[in-house]
């Protein structure tokens, strides 16, 4: 928290925090966490998760093209900068709110989608009731100060949690460290992205009277926190903050597990868990062959994706088939692998994931997933340290 109280550039806000366990909810460490305060830019996260059910739901597709009104080119920055009558797609102004944090593109989603941004508001609230953020309330859907517009860190992290549980194949958006618009890049205001070992999303806020917000997830051994910091006093201090909190968080999840004799299944090392290796693509192969894959290769790519966390085996091993024979060029020199995880009461989760890859090959991977509405996400492949101090 002393990180949080130095700083030259001044705000009015007061401190709040919280870690969970990403997978089971459970709170590790927390600070206020049910204090209102302003969200700021976290807004942004209800809307994309409300742009992200249109999509879903087939009402709006990523290539349509949303009109820009006179309202939401008037609006202050962080902005794009677009005109009243121009257009923006949907898959642009995804990438414009996960990056640039724009708030013209953020009204331009509003109105696509209610009508009018008041309306989005109402619609973004009665979301967050749902979800349980008792705390929450909307009155716009880019984060600027509004007296009205409140939300505390449990809420926010109960939302980042929404996101990774119902959006799973379009969370990799978070991940996106430059975006380029009519020529122009903008970069990420999430400086932890390529800094902190794990990190792959989610969103920055600030106002003067929230401070500087982050909502963050990191993932190290199989193992996603989730954190939320309110109240930084500047940017810097926030995110060093950030990285105590996530460090923290995994090394009480550690504590814990070994307290209660939780066993982290590792895809190298367990063999209570038959695990599915072949080269996707031969079906042929994968039916017959069972067993633990090979160390990875010195040269193991850095990132991964999982196509999704199932209750059995079966279901698991038939999402790896599936999608080795769709995408057998961008995934063949991947290695296929379930991570099984003992949660509460002795539940298993398997995650199937594909290790091994290059970062453009997991995003292309996961494009090509999404366009035919199946569960992707990106992130950092689990094994890759291990691989690396092989070689």
């Amino acid at each position: 928290m002393a990180l949080l109280l130095g700083g030259a550039k001044q705000s009015e806000a007061g401190y709040a925090s919280i870690i969970l366990d990403a997978d089971t909810g459970e709170v590790l460490r927390s600070r206020n966490a049910d204090t209102r305060n302003y969200p700021a830019s976290l807004t942004k996260l209800m809307t994309l998760y409300l742009l992200f059910d249109e999509l879903d739901s087939g009402r709006m597709r990523m290539s349509d093209k949303l009109t820009v009104s006179k309202r939401a080119a008037g609006q202050p920055a962080s902005k794009l900068g677009l005109k009243r009558g121009q257009s923006i797609t949907v898959r642009q102004a995804i990438m414009a709110l996960a990056t640039k944090s724009a708030n013209d593109v953020a009204t331009v989603i509003a109105e696509a989608i209610s009508g009018t941004e008041w309306e989005f508001a109402v619609l973004m609230t009665k979301r967050a009731r749902g979800l349980g953020m008792k705390r929450t309330r909307f009155r716009n859907a880019s984060g600027l100060p509004n007296r009205k517009q409140l939300s505390s860190a449990r809420d926010m992290s109960i939302l980042a949690m929404a996101i990774l549980r119902d959006f799973p194949h379009f969370y990799d958006y978070f991940s996106t460290e430059s975006f380029t618009y009519r020529g122009k890049t903008h970069r990420t205001h999430n400086n932890l992205l390529d800094r902190y070992p794990g990190m792959d999303g989610m969103k920055t806020g600030y106002i003067r009277a929230s401070g500087f917000n982050l909502v963050a997830s990191a993932v190290r051994d199989g193992r996603r926190v989730i954190a939320v910091v309110f109240g930084g006093r500047t940017a810097k201090s926030r995110d060093q903050h950030m990285v105590k909190l996530l460090d923290l968080g995994f090394e009480r999840m550690a504590q814990r597990d070994q307290r209660n004799g939780v066993k982290q299944f590792a895809v190298l090392n367990s063999r209570k868990i038959p695990l599915p290796a072949f080269k996707p693509g031969t079906e042929r192969q994968m039916a017959s062959t069972i067993h633990l894959p090979a160390p990875p290769r010195p040269n193991t790519g850095k990132w991964a994706i999982q196509i999704g966390a199932y209750r059995s085996i079966g279901a698991a091993q038939q999402a790896l088939r599936v999608v080795s024979i769709r995408l057998p060029k961008l995934l063949v020199n991947a290695s296929a692998a379930l991570t099984p995880v003992e949660m509460k009461r002795g539940n298993i989760l398997y995650r199937a994931r594909f290790l091994g890859l290059h970062k453009g090959e997991a995003r292309a991977a996961c494009h090509s997933l999404k366009a035919v509405t199946m569960p992707c996400a990106v992130m950092p492949n689990p094994d890759y340290r291990v691989a690396h101090h092989s070689s």
